[in-house]
């Protein structure tokens, strides 16, 4: 199995040796200077009916935790999208490692995005969301969220990625103003 850029001149050779693209991935940026930071605001208080937007904290773990154990085998795509299954210290959030979810009343997490942070530059790792919850938003509402916090703290530079196949992610990062500039493929020889 090999993960190459779309374009790269190896593909063409692969393929034409029998290997398959079995999966394809993206990347998307969004630049500080391209937030539109109300229409970020807007998505994140259209959710007021369903819950509380906010940055997740220690207190949060188990309802992470619990959350990840759900949605584990939902996440599309192959090895240059898989999602590994947190642990307590993964699902921890840090001042380098950023939460952001949202919480129904009750108390129950039901979307979250985890960003990690390095200096000006933000790369988000995952953002899911329940089950039963999804098509409402709340992914869109956590992932602008998790913008409009890091953009208060000095973060210019904002990174994502995932799988092509994954349309849900794909229309939530175009909603939050990502530009997709990189795209990858998975190939396998004989293409299973």
């Amino acid at each position: 199995m090999k993960v190459l850029p779309a374009d790269a001149p190896e593909r063409a050779e692969l393929e034409a040796q029998g290997w398959t693209v079995v999966a394809r991935s993206f990347g998307a940026q969004l630049d500080a200077h391209a937030v539109d930071q109300p229409r970020l605001q807007a998505l994140v208080a259209r959710t007021a009916d369903v819950g509380s937007v906010r940055e997740l904290s220690q207190a949060d773990v188990d309802a992470v935790l619990a959350l990840d154990a759900l949605t584990i085998g939902d996440y599309p795509g192959s090895v240059a999208t898989q999602h590994t299954p947190l642990d307590r210290q993964r699902a921890t959030p840090s001042q380098s490692r950023r939460a952001f979810g949202v919480v129904l009343e009750s108390g129950e997490l039901v979307a979250m995005t985890f960003v990690d942070v390095d200096g000006a530059d933000a790369e988000t790792d995952f953002t899911v969301v329940h089950p039963t919850w999804r098509g409402r938003g709340l992914g869109v509402a956590a992932k602008a969220a998790s913008v409009l916090a890091l953009l208060a703290d000095g973060v210019t530079r904002f990174r994502t990625g995932g799988s092509a196949d994954n349309a849900a992610i794909l229309a939530a990062n175009d909603v939050v103003g990502y530009v997709r500039d990189e795209e990858w493929v998975t190939l396998e020889p004989g293409g299973r």
